[in-house]
Parts: C-alpha cells; structure tokens; sequence
C-alpha cells in the first residue's frame, strides 16, 4: 500500500501541543518530514524548554502517525529552540543572553528571592541556559540559596565571569563584599553597581537571565525597566491583602513602562500540618485570582507554605535541586514552563537580523 503524504501532513498538522494547546505546525514546530516508502521522519521543535516533556510529546506523534495508513515506521526528534524575544523601545538586548525575566514583588517578606532561586532552576532543569542576577543590592541573598563561596574571577581587570551553582551561572554584590557588611549607598550607587554586575558580568550564552528584584518600585526597579532589556516580569505576591495591594503597585509599575506582565505566583497560598495533614489559608485564599481577573494576566501557580522550601534555601540547596522528583519541585517547574511559554508566544526580536547602515559623507 502507498503511503499518501497529504495523510502524514494531516496527522501532523491536527496534533497540539499538550503545553500550550496550540498545534505544533502553528508555531513552525513540525520540520523536516520525509517520507520513504512506509518510514516517516520528522523532527518537532518547541520555542520553551521542556526537556522532561520530550519522551510524551514522541509517544504523541508516534502514536498519531501508526495511526495513518501505510506508515510502517517512525523516526520522531524532539528538540528545543529558545530565541530571543523583544524588549521595552529603544533599549538594546544584551550580549549572549536572549531573554531577560524580573521576578519582584511589591513588598518583602513573600518568597520573592526563593521563588527566582527555583524558576530558574527549574528552567535549567528541563534544558535552558540559565543565568541568576540578584539585583537586591541592600539584601543580597543569592550566594547563600545557592551555597557558593569565593568571589568571581575577572580575566582582564574590567570584568567578571559569573559564579556557578547547580548548573546556572550567577553574580551578585554578596559575592563581592563580607556577608555581614551593610551596603549603605545612596540610590545613585546602588543602580550604578546594579548596571555594572550585569553589563561586566561575561555571561556565556544564556536563554534566559532571571533577576531577582529587590521589593517595592524605586530607583533599582526604575533603572530596569529604563535602561535593561527585559523580556518580561513575574510578581510574586501572598494571598494576603496586604501583599496583593502592594504586588499590584508592581505590576502597575511594569506596565507603565512597557514591560509584559507574565504571570503572577502566589506564594504561601496553603499551609499543610506535617503532623496531621490539616490544611489551612493562613494568607487567606484567592487573592491571586482576584487580581487576575482585575488585571487580564496570568496566574502561573501556586506554592504551599512548606518548612522543607525554606530549610533547603538556607541549606544552599533549593527545593527544584534537594527533591527534583517531589510535589513543590514540579510546582516550581510547571511554573517554569509557564513563564517559557508566555515568552515563546511574544514575538521575536530581529534586531540581530538586521545590517548595521551607515550613511557618510563622501
């Protein structure tokens, strides 16, 4: 029996994306299909990274093609393509990293900096290159969630290579002073220390680059959406009043200087006894929903308050890396896809594609 290749092309093109919901083909993710008399090959390409995902989406296509008559055999690739995405008007992208995402919150006190530990973690845990900036220049915490000591190297005298820890580069003021030494700086000198770990940090091609944002909306967070090309932001918020009246001064901050909301992530939202089991809104419940709905972003999960999440970021060994194969650990990572995924589907930055014109006076 002939295999007829509209066949094969229709099977592809009906199969969605179990991610996204969208069909593959309507974001050029079925490539290079051959047919070779009962064998078909074809490679499918996501726009996020999903590295755990890649034996279910083969399942999937396998299965869809079996299906068509004639089709012996399959020969299905799956592989990721994490481009970069664009940025606020006139503010250029930065060398070797493609994807800037802020994690901040309105005030202290809600997991912000635990929350930006494990997303990009979990980001490097389904396949992306991953840096972590700690922008909180008063309140540096990143060495310590990441359990790295030393200070960075620099190879020339006017910049420095980022740290490693678990698999995601790094930089932060609290690599460079004693853990104990109080920045007191007036803003001018916290922004211009912000611009220089991440400008003079040579980060080596990264995906993405998450920041942890320091709380609230002054003269760092200003300097970041003026003059840093970010992707997109995630607000951290609690279900509590409080917290969301003060997240919401955050996302309203984003918005007006044209940075993408990508989703929210409520944190603290359930607490679940280790003796009994009981579960409790200790927050209360909710919030998150509310303010989703009052400002047309995405609720991209939510986070229980767990002892283990904090013990294990004091340990210098967060929850995503502790217990990869545990419930808060795919929470994390369900998040991480989330936010991969809201930034796949924006569109692209061409500005590399572009010539450079000159015009001169001859």
């Amino acid at each position: 029996m002939s295999l007829d290749r509209a066949l094969v092309d229709a099977a592809l093109a009906a199969l969605t994306d179990p991610t996204t919901g969208r069909p593959y083909a309507a974001d050029k993710g079925v490539r290079n299909v051959t047919v070779d008399g009962g064998a078909v090959g074809v490679e499918i390409v996501l726009g996020y990274p999903a590295k755990s995902l890649f034996g279910t989406v083969r399942q999937q296509v396998e299965a869809a093609l079996a299906a068509v008559p004639g089709v012996s055999e399959s020969r299905v690739s799956v592989r990721q393509d994490i481009a970069a995405h664009t940025v606020q008007r006139g503010v250029k992208l930065l060398p070797n990293v493609k994807n800037i995402v802020a994690v901040a919150s309105g005030k202290g006190g809600v997991g912000k900096s635990t929350t930006a530990v494990n997303l990009a973690l979990a980001l490097a845990a389904e396949g992306a290159s991953v840096g972590l900036l700690d922008a909180d220049i008063y309140g540096p915490s990143l060495p310590m969630m990441l359990g790295i000591e030393g200070r960075p190297e620099s190879p020339d005298d006017k910049s420095m290579n980022p740290m490693t820890g678990h698999g995601v580069q790094a930089n932060s003021i609290g690599f460079l002073i004693e853990q104990d030494n109080p920045m007191v700086w007036r803003g001018p000198m916290a922004t211009s220390a912000l611009e220089q770990l991440l400008r003079q940090t040579n980060w080596r091609d990264l995906d993405y680059l998450v920041v942890d944002m320091p709380p609230g909306t002054g003269d760092i967070q200003l300097t970041l959406a003026q003059r840093v090309p970010v992707t997109g932001a995630v607000i951290v918020t609690t279900p509590q009043d409080i917290a969301l009246l003060d997240a919401k001064k955050g996302l309203k901050m984003f918005e007006k200087v044209g940075i993408p909301i990508l989703g929210i992530v409520e944190n603290m939202a359930v607490h679940i006894c280790s003796n009994c089991g009981h579960e409790e809104h200790v927050f209360g419940t909710g919030g998150a929903e509310r303010m989703s709905r009052e400002y047309g972003v995405e609720v991209l999960g939510s986070l229980p308050l767990d002892i283990g999440i904090r013990e294990q970021a004091d340990a210098g060994r967060p929850t995503v890396v502790a217990d990869p194969d545990g419930r808060i650990a795919h929470a994390y990572r369900a998040i991480a896809r989330r936010v991969a995924v809201q930034i796949a589907e924006r569109a692209r930055d061409m500005t590399s594609k572009f010539p450079s014109i000159v015009v001169q006076n001859t």
